[in-house]
């Protein structure tokens, strides 16, 4: 699993924190940063309703 950011499409909500902050975090002037580009498979739930969640859909998974 590999997470991909649409950083055009962010608006820096910060709901993908929230629901994985093991993976995602926002810096000081509210951007996202991937903390674990590919994550491990026992954080795919959490990393899941970062996607369901993420308001603008900025957020992508990408197998393989």
């Amino acid at each position: 699993m590999k997470i991909v950011i649409d950083y055009d499409m962010c608006q820096g909500h910060g709901n993908c924190e929230g629901d994985a902050p093991e993976v995602f975090q926002l810096d000081d002037d509210g951007n996202v940063q991937i903390l674990l580009e590919n994550p491990p498979e026992e954080l795919r739930r959490k990393v899941e309703l970062a996607v369901k969640y993420c308001p603008t859909r900025a957020i992508k998974i990408v197998e393989g």
